[in-house]
């Protein structure tokens, strides 16, 4: 994935009730969406500092300003807009991959979970516009 090897530290599990969708119901209502972050990154001769190191209450901050703080029709769009977001705001970050689950999609079906995965690196992003159709919430 990077040219960190495999350093990667994983935050898991973050979830949050937002508004994304493209039906009415979900603006209205919102669901619960679930993500996933690994963080690509060497740290694996970093000394013991939180400054050397990447900020998992930043990251954790991010990611909920960014889940709940804007909507967008798909859930894909969110994913890559969240890994751009990360490596923006975290230049210590090689790379990352975010999966974004929303566990309750309204679908005409039974399944357990939907989600979008996006792997981006440092190097292939290069400022990247944020997502077609993001709009802040108010």
């Amino acid at each position: 994935m990077s040219s960190s090897g495999s350093s990667r530290v994983i935050l898991a599990g973050m979830e949050f009730h937002a508004y994304h969708g493209v039906y009415t119901e979900e603006a209205r209502f919102g669901a619960r969406f679930v993500v996933d972050t690994e963080l690509y990154w060497d740290f694996s001769d970093i000394p013991d500092e939180l400054e050397r190191a990447v900020n998992y209450e930043e990251i954790y901050a991010s990611v909920q300003a960014e889940v709940t703080g804007t909507r967008v029709q798909l859930i894909e769009v969110l994913a890559a807009n969240l890994g751009r977001r990360l490596l923006a705001e975290q230049p210590l970050l090689d790379a990352v991959t975010v999966r974004l689950h929303k566990p309750h999609a309204p679908l005409p079906g039974v399944l357990r979970d939907v989600y979008a995965e996006v792997m981006l690196n440092r190097t292939e992003t290069g400022g990247g516009k944020m997502g077609f159709g993001r709009q802040d919430v108010d």
